[in-house]
């Protein structure tokens, strides 16, 4: 059953990256009017690619996903919203501060920062600004989700929080300096990626499920959005007082 399961994903992910290669490719021949460049190369690694992403999704499956929605229905049973609560603040935070793309986007920023005069011009001031905004985006994230989760608990419109954050996000924008503004519109965009998204998805789902007169569809969902909002309050705030 397990390879049944491996080869159906495997085949899935061939259609899914095929748009892709046909765009490149298309463009490459026909617009650009030029030989792929080294073919071998791009066959070994598009190969690489399909089987990484199968393997990634399968690992969802049989991993995060149930090990979420399991601690959810766990914290649910038990019934304590504090250790709820706090769960759901230190997923927010650990999963964020160890996502891939927000290293290399926070990283990239204190690299511009440093060439740019706007902090030091040393190693030292790089790794503390590229450190700062890891720390500042994953704390945001982690008040995003405990926000979600007691949304989720309390039945509150979803549409209240993102209109309410959006309007905070306006209000801040001209006072936060020029240099930042660009980062932290970006920073929503990375922390919800690889390692995030699916224990968040399957943490608001599993809740969902759990919570008597809550609908996994309607509720269960909304979490990411948040997520995604947070953070550009959080850096701009950062360059604010930084």
């Amino acid at each position: 059953m397990l390879k049944n399961l491996f080869i159906k994903q495997l085949f899935s992910s061939c259609l899914d990256l095929a748009p892709i290669l046909a765009v490149v490719l298309i463009f490459q021949v026909l617009i650009i009017q030029q030989p792929v460049p080294d073919v071998a190369s791009l066959i070994i690694g598009t190969l690489f690619v399909i089987l990484g992403l199968t393997l990634f999704i399968q690992g969802l499956e049989q991993s995060l996903f149930p090990l979420g929605e399991g601690m959810a229905y766990a914290f649910a049973r038990k019934g304590s919203l504090f250790w709820l609560l706090t769960f759901a603040f230190c997923l927010g935070f650990g999963t964020t501060v160890a996502e891939p793309a927000l290293i290399a986007v926070a990283e990239e920023a204190a690299n511009i920062a440093r060439k740019g005069g706007v902090i030091e011009q040393t190693n030292a001031a790089r790794d503390s600004y590229a450190l700062g905004l890891r720390i500042t985006v994953a704390l945001s994230v982690g008040f995003a989700i405990l926000i979600g989760v007691l949304r989720i608990i309390r039945g509150w419109p979803l549409y209240y929080l993102i209109i309410g954050g959006y309007c905070c996000v306006i209000i801040i924008t001209p006072f936060a300096p020029a240099e930042i503004i660009g980062i932290a519109y970006d920073s929503g965009g990375v922390t919800t990626s690889t390692i995030t998204v699916p224990l968040v998805t399957a943490l608001g789902v599993g809740l969902a499920t759990a919570i008597r007169g809550r609908n996994p569809m309607l509720d269960g969902f909304g979490l990411i959005a948040f997520a995604s909002l947070t953070p550009i309050i959080f850096v701009m705030v950062y360059g604010m007082i930084r």
